[in-house]
């Protein structure tokens, strides 16, 4: 059962995530800091997994570290890095997404 203070905070979470501009990523634990709750980046998570079906850029979130660790929750493998390659970002030799050029962080 979600609690209302959980739905209040996935909605701040879809509201950064809505923000993501194309051509950018953001982190989990970006999204958890911007919604007032810097140590709820594993949340920010389940509220994505929850949004499947939104519309919402989600594709565009990342790990800390470029990994595309919500890859499994886009029906194909290769689907999310696909999207965000379609959208300019590029990928160092491990597959993470370079942030150093793409990441974009809510002011």
């Amino acid at each position: 059962m979600v609690k209302k203070k959980d739905k209040d905070f996935f909605d701040r979470v879809y509201d950064v995530v809505a923000q993501i501009p194309f051509g950018k990523v953001t982190t989990y634990g970006h999204i958890a800091e911007s919604c007032g709750i810097k140590s709820a980046a594993r949340t920010v998570g389940w509220a994505l997994n929850g949004a499947k079906e939104s519309g919402l850029p989600c594709h565009r979130v990342v790990n800390r570290f470029g990994a595309l660790t919500g890859k499994l929750h886009f029906g194909s493998h290769d689907l999310m890095r696909e999207l965000l390659e379609s959208e300019g970002i590029e990928f160092d030799d491990e597959g993470c997404v370079i942030l150093e050029k793409y990441l974009w962080i809510r002011k």
